[in-house]
């Protein structure tokens, strides 16, 4: 839990620093990156897309899946990610289509933990629950160093997954994003073939009071939406997990475990409280399979349209749908190859991920010193939480990589 705060709390500070950008200019961070070299915004587009090409959140859905209604993992999982590429397709407006869904996933779990506070969750958890918050450093052996990476670096999002908080902000139109074209279906949408380059204000005293109301705003939402409720949705979910299996022997270190936990509530409960846990469960992770693709698709859009099609009469959205259909194929061969485990994927992921975090909270800071206005610039404490980013996910990132190429060399 000490790891998951400090996850969650380092990557606050990266979406605030992607989000000040776009509420300043309305335009997405890699479009600010690629004002330095042009290919910035190509290189971190190739990284998600490869990071993402391997299915781990899709998989482990189809997993839970089969412990409700039996069936194969891979073929599942195949059927899954068709479903999701249909639905990004033809959803009128893709961000709210998304938001939609993601309100039903949070209403879910809120339900269950209310639930499993009352009848799950032991005092013993409750004791012990002070010691997972204050012994910083401590990391369980058995657990393994490529595990705690993947905990830091998906803690409430992680990756690329951070950049795209600058295409959801133009997508709800806040600040200088309200005057870029929201992302649309190719299918049901009306379509813009606009760049979507973005705009400057001048530093008036009117313009500073709207700036700082949408900073403020924008502060608040992203504690209480993204933080706050990532860390106490980790939090209960770690204490359910220790009031039904911890200290088993034969406890699987794969997604095998969450069967485990679900027939161990059965048994405390009833049947129908581990079949509860297992259908939000499915629609958590497949709900978050939707938004990597999502925002891998729309990321590689935001990109490709802006810095090398610009001039092109096709549009964003279809750019969107070609990047959807395109790693939803990848997924699918994937799977079909006989890559299942979905620890194995997110782990993958992970590695990729974390370097990934280091080199964009290094290029954060040049643009928001170089690129703002002085009212609106970076401050120095904030520079100095995207210094430790780097340092901290830089280094977990290539201790991973190393540990992961011994055990792969030996």
């Amino acid at each position: 839990l000490w790891g998951a705060a400090l996850g969650i709390a380092t990557q606050w500070f990266l979406n605030m620093e992607i989000e000040r950008y776009t509420l300043a200019t309305g335009e997405t961070a890699l479009t600010g990156f690629s004002r330095f070299w042009k290919h910035w915004g190509l290189v971190f587009v190739v990284l998600i897309y490869f990071a993402n090409l391997w299915p781990g959140w899709v998989t482990a859905s189809a997993t839970l899946l089969t412990y409700l209604i039996g069936g194969e993992v891979a073929p599942t999982a195949i059927g899954m990610l068709v479903i999701v590429g249909a639905a990004l397709t033809f959803a009128p407006v893709i961000y709210v289509a998304l938001e939609r869904l993601s309100f039903l996933k949070v209403a879910a779990v809120i339900v269950f933990v209310a639930l499993a506070i009352a009848f799950v969750i032991s005092r013993e958890a409750w004791v012990e629950l002070p010691r997972g918050l204050t012994q910083v450093g401590r990391i369980p052996p058995q657990l393994g160093f490529a595990l705690v990476l993947g905990a830091f670096t998906f803690a409430g999002a992680g990756g690329g997954q951070n950049l795209c908080q600058s295409n959801w902000i133009r997508d709800k139109g806040f600040g200088m994003g309200a005057y870029v074209p929201r992302l649309v279906s190719p299918v049901t949408g009306e379509e813009s073939a606009l760049a979507s380059t973005g705009f400057t204000f001048e530093p008036t005293a009117e313009n500073l009071r709207r700036w700082r109301r949408w900073w403020r705003m924008a502060n608040v939402e992203q504690a209480v939406t993204f933080a706050a409720l990532s860390f106490l949705a980790i939090v209960f979910m770690s204490m359910i997990a220790y009031s039904t299996v911890h200290g088993r022997a034969d406890l699987p270190q794969n997604v095998d475990f969450l069967r485990l936990q679900g027939e161990r509530m059965q048994a405390m409960i009833g049947p129908w409280f581990g079949a509860l846990y297992w259908i939000i469960g499915v629609l958590s992770l497949f709900v978050a399979a939707m938004g990597i693709v999502d925002y891998t698709s729309r990321i590689g859009a935001d990109v490709l349209k802006t810095i090398y099609l610009r001039e092109s009469a096709v549009s964003e959205s279809r750019i969107y749908f070609a990047l959807v259909w395109g790693l939803v194929l990848c997924g699918c061969a994937v799977l079909g190859l006989g890559f299942g485990q979905p620890m194995v994927l997110l782990l993958v992921s992970s590695c990729v991920g974390g370097l990934m975090m280091a080199i964009y909270s290094v290029l954060l800071i040049v643009l928001n010193v170089r690129m703002l206005p002085g009212p609106v610039r970076i401050t120095r404490g904030r520079i100095a939480a995207l210094v430790w980013s780097a340092a901290m996910f830089g280094m977990l990132g290539a201790l991973t990589i190393r540990q992961q190429w011994r055990l792969l060399v030996s």
